[in-house]
C-alpha cells in the first residue's frame, strides 16, 4: 500500500483539515515537494497564532473555492500579509439556501425526506461527476497559475474536503501522483480532528440525534466513492488522464512539465 511520508502537523485553533502535501509519490518515483502545496478548511476563524502560522510559510497564493454563500456564512478568510487571495467559487455539493436551511433547521422527519434512501450520497456523486465536467475553466486556471508563479499555494474551500479536495486531486493527477496516494490523501478529512463541524439549531439531545447524524454523514464524509465516482468522470468524458488535461483543461505539454519542475523533488 501506498504510504505518505510522515510530517509534523501545527496545531491550528481556528483552521480545519489542514496538510501539507509534501511527499505524496509519483508513479515515475518522485514525490511532491514539502511546503510547496497545502490545503485546508476556510481560514475565516483563523487566530492571531494560526495567521502567523500560516504567514510562516511563505505562500504565494490562496486559492479559495467558496461562494458568496459560504463567505456570507463564516466570512472572508483572514487576510495574510503579502499573500495574493484568488477567488474561484465552485459548485458546492450541498449548494443552495434552501436546502443548507434544511440541513441546519429542519426536523428528523424533513431530513428523512431530504437526504434518506441514499438521495444524500447520490447528491455528492452527481455534484463531484459535474465539478469535473463543468468546472475545466476554474481548474484550467488554477494549474496555469501554479505552473507559472504562484507557489507555495493553499487551496481551501469551506471543510476543504470537497472542492478543495476534488481541485487538489486534479492538481496531483498532473504532477503524476499515484491514484492510491490521491485517494489516501483524500480520505484523510474524514480523520476526527480534520472534520467540519456540523452546525443545526437546537439543543444537543434534539439536534444532533444518531439518526440525524447518519442522515446527515453522507454530506460530511469524504468517501471513496466520490473520487472514484470523479476520476470515473475523467475516463468517460475524455477517455484518461492525459487527454483531460490537454483537450479539457488546455494544459500544453511544457506547462505539464513546469508545473513539475515546480512541485516535484
Amino acid at each position: 500500500m501506498t504510504q505518505q511520508v510522515p510530517s509534523i502537523e501545527p496545531e491550528l485553533a481556528g483552521v480545519r483539515n489542514f496538510r501539507d502535501l509534501g511527499g505524496l509519490p509519483t508513479a515515475d518515483g518522485r514525490r511532491v515537494r514539502p511546503g510547496v502545496l497545502f490545503r485546508s478548511g476556510h481560514l475565516a476563524h483563523a487566530t492571531e497564532s494560526d495567521a502567523a502560522f500560516l504567514s510562516s510559510l511563505g505562500l504565494h497564493t490562496i486559492f479559495d473555492f467558496r461562494n458568496a454563500a459560504d463567505h456570507e456564512l463564516e466570512g472572508p478568510d483572514v487576510a495574510l500579509p503579502g499573500v495574493r487571495n484568488v477567488n474561484l467559487p465552485l459548485t458546492d455539493p450541498a449548494d443552495g439556501a434552501e436546502f443548507w436551511t434544511m440541513v441546519r433547521d429542519g426536523d428528523v422527519g424533513q431530513l428523512r425526506q431530504l437526504l434518506g434512501d441514499g438521495k444524500a450520497e447520490h447528491r455528492m456523486i452527481v455534484s463531484y461527476r459535474s465539478i469535473i465536467t463543468e468546472r475545466t475553466a476554474e481548474h484550467s486556471r488554477v494549474l496555469h497559475a501554479l505552473a507559472e508563479d504562484s507557489v507555495p499555494a493553499l487551496m481551501h474551500c469551506a471543510a476543504g474536503k470537497d472542492r478543495a479536495g476534488l481541485s487538489i486531486a486534479v492538481t496531483l493527477l498532473a504532477l503524476g501522483v499515484e491514484r492510491e496516494a490521491i485517494l489516501a490523501d483524500y480520505l484523510e478529512s474524514n480523520a476526527k480532528h480534520r472534520r467540519y463541524r456540523v452546525r443545526r439549531s437546537g439543543s444537543a439531545d434534539t439536534a444532533y440525534t444518531p439518526e440525524i447524524m447518519e442522515l446527515l454523514s453522507p454530506l460530511f464524509d469524504a468517501r471513496a466513492a466520490y473520487l472514484t465516482a470523479a476520476m470515473e468522470t475523467v475516463e468517460q468524458t475524455w477517455g484518461g488522464v492525459d487527454a483531460y488535461l490537454a483537450q479539457g483543461l488546455g494544459l500544453a505539454p511544457r506547462t505539464r512539465e513546469r508545473l513539475r519542475e515546480r512541485l516535484l523533488d
